[in-house]
């Protein structure tokens, strides 16, 4: 393959390419992402190319594999194309079927189809699935439409052509006043203006300067960061290389945690790729600028996800903060001047270039522009990965696109942030999404995570277990983060197990706001966060706990004891067989609970039909 060496050569070949693809033929796009990976998505897309072959259809038919279109909960989802017909739910049997009826007839399979569990129609395309809806797809656009390992796809849909226009027509300092005039935020949680971020590294002197791209995803429910590596990873890298050329780096590094191996695969294959046609390496565009990117395997420490930590994990360090009056991009890899994005940040560059300041600026709030991503899972019917503009609400978010809670339960609260966030109640739905909301809710963006709880979630748990996360993932380095998150640990604990005393929440307060004062980095600061959010909305729960030694939610072990409802069970057997320690006696047509061997697992109130078991 030949270089690319000129923004003329680069349109003549997406011209060649959108020449040769005839947009009227039938196209199935099955998502390979890791969700509907896990759901046996790539044996669905050997089966059609070899049904289709089996068939020895005369109309020409393509299979694409793409990355996640964002509906997980809908898992393996197919699209096909030009009618963009959405089926969800695609098994191996039903391959041949689709092929036969579908792609030949033009019949629509029903049974495929999603169905609005508010209207109990059946939806056949799918821009008009309620859970794309009231969504706007910028940064996650072509994520189910192009396949990730092949960057023909990318150029086909524009693909490098900001970089392009940026490094042969602009010069550094009005590619930063672009990022800076458009209001372009840190989307990794931080919320730092971008634009200045940069400025700040352009200014700083030195020859030698660095970028780095943030794909350390460490937030328990969050898979924003690893669903835009593994379906749109040249997104990325023209980022990168925008914002190296901006600043006057040569060498980039993407910190991507082992645990991702099907993002790390497709952002090798997409680097390879790049500098196969002259995006990477020598003279990019026959300028005098010279870039490459490493990637480097980080071993999913939480801590990596602090810039200072992941700069020392990339120097081969232990992964622990520095003192924040360093800053990065100042003295960072290797104390060179270091300019370090998240991946959905370093994705929106090319976005702005190629549609202007004005275009971004228009989308989200005043202070916070743009789109945000989230990771909706938990007690909600559509979980999956939504990008809004910035300032929608959460109840449109949880209830519009969400589907609302599961099994018509009632909310109770939704957490962003991850363990670095809070918990948001039910009076707040409300709510705008934005970085200034979030924030003065005791909440913050984080990485994208949302996750939704119902009636049946206990708050004073919800806090433990973030706590017992934290104290996990702590590196120790400092005495408020290290010893300040064991001990309100040991408070929460104590109260989810009934031996909390009422002067424990007044000293939960004081160590929390302790901890967020005095914390070395970003962890600490913000580890409280879930502990003062449930304090500040679900005080009362925690009362109840200490008071009278109960769990509202029938969740803490220790304060609760099953029993069986003689009037609704019917002797079926279930919860007998199932019990894991024989805690079950059958007298009669009705079953008897053992409190003294019951462990409290609760796989027997799951195995009931009829709701007869009950906790006290």
């Amino acid at each position: 393959m030949k270089k690319i060496r000129t923004p003329q050569g680069l349109e003549a070949l997406q011209n060649s390419l959108l020449q040769r693809r005839d947009s009227n033929k039938s196209c199935v796009r099955v998502c390979i992402g890791t969700g509907c990976r896990a759901r046996g998505s790539v044996v669905v897309a050997e089966a059609f190319r070899n049904e289709i072959k089996k068939q020895n259809l005369e109309i020409p038919i393509d299979t694409k594999q793409t990355g996640c279109h964002g509906f997980c909960e809908s898992g393996p989802v197919i699209v096909i194309g030009p009618r963009e017909i959405f089926y969800q739910r695609v098994k191996l049997r039903d391959v041949p079927e689709i092929v036969s009826k579908t792609l030949l007839n033009g019949e629509i399979i029903d049974r495929l189809l999603y169905v609005d569990p508010t209207t109990g129609q059946k939806v056949l395309y799918e821009h008009e699935v309620p859970f794309y809806e009231k969504q706007r797809r910028q940064i996650l656009a072509n994520n189910g439409r192009i396949d990730p390992t092949d960057i023909l796809d990318y150029i086909a849909v524009g693909g490098y052509q900001a970089l392009a226009k940026a490094i042969t027509t602009m010069s550094c300092d009005e590619i930063i006043g672009t990022v800076e005039k458009s209001g372009l935020r840190g989307l990794g949680g931080a919320g730092f203006p971008t634009g200045r971020k940069w400025r700040v590294c352009h200014k700083v002197p030195g020859d030698v300067k660095f970028v780095i791209g943030n794909g350390d995803e460490g937030d328990p429910g969050a898979f924003s960061d690893r669903s835009l590596m593994e379906a749109n990873p040249h997104s990325i890298l023209e980022g990168m290389i925008i914002g190296a050329y901006a600043i006057g780096a040569n060498q980039g590094y993407l910190y991507v945690r082992a645990e991702y191996p099907l993002a790390l695969k497709h952002l090798q294959i997409a680097i390879d790729q790049a500098r196969e046609y002259g995006f990477l390496g020598s003279k990019i565009f026959s300028s005098g600028f010279d870039f490459d990117i490493k990637i480097i395997q980080g071993g999913g420490a939480f801590v990596c996800g602090e810039s200072s930590a992941l700069v020392a994990s990339i120097e081969g360090k232990v992964g622990e903060p520095r003192a924040k009056y360093i800053h990065t991009v100042e003295r960072g890899l290797w104390n060179e001047p270091t300019n370090l994005n998240n991946v959905k940040t370093w994705a929106s560059v090319p976005l702005i270039i190629n549609n202007g300041a004005d275009w971004y600026a228009k989308i989200g709030t005043e202070k916070s522009k743009g789109t945000a991503i989230f990771s909706l899972v938990g007690k909600v019917n559509n979980t999956g990965l939504v990008e809004v503009p910035m300032g929608t609400q959460l109840k449109e978010i949880i209830y519009d696109i969400g589907g609302g809670i599961l099994e018509g339960k009632k909310f109770k609260a939704v957490q962003t942030g991850g363990p670095s966030g809070g918990c948001i109640p039910e009076e707040l739905l409300d709510l705008s999404v934005d970085f200034e909301r979030l924030t003065e809710a005791g909440s913050m963006m984080g990485s994208g995570g949302m996750i939704v709880m119902d009636e049946d979630t206990c708050m004073v748990d919800v806090a433990r277990y973030f706590l017992d996360f934290l104290q996990y993932e702590s590196c120790g380095k400092c005495v408020p983060c290290r010893e300040g998150i064991k001990r309100m640990l040991e408070i929460v604990t104590n109260i989810a197990a009934g031996r909390g005393k009422k002067e424990d929440m007044d000293l939960l307060q004081e160590l929390a706001e302790t901890i967020k004062d005095f914390s070395l980095c970003g962890l600490g600061k913000t580890a409280p966060n879930t502990v003062l959010s449930t304090l500040r909305y679900f005080r009362e729960e925690y009362e109840t706990h200490v008071r009278d030694k109960k769990c509202p939610a029938g969740i803490c072990k220790d304060l609760i004891e099953y029993f069986i409802l003689e009037d609704k069970c019917t002797g079926c057997g279930a919860c007998l067989k199932l019990c894991p320690q024989q805690a079950i006696d059958a007298y009669g047509l009705t079953h008897t609970i053992d409190p003294a061997k019951c462990i409290k697992c609760g796989i027997c109130r799951d195995a009931c039909s009829f709701e007869a078991i009950m906790v006290k």
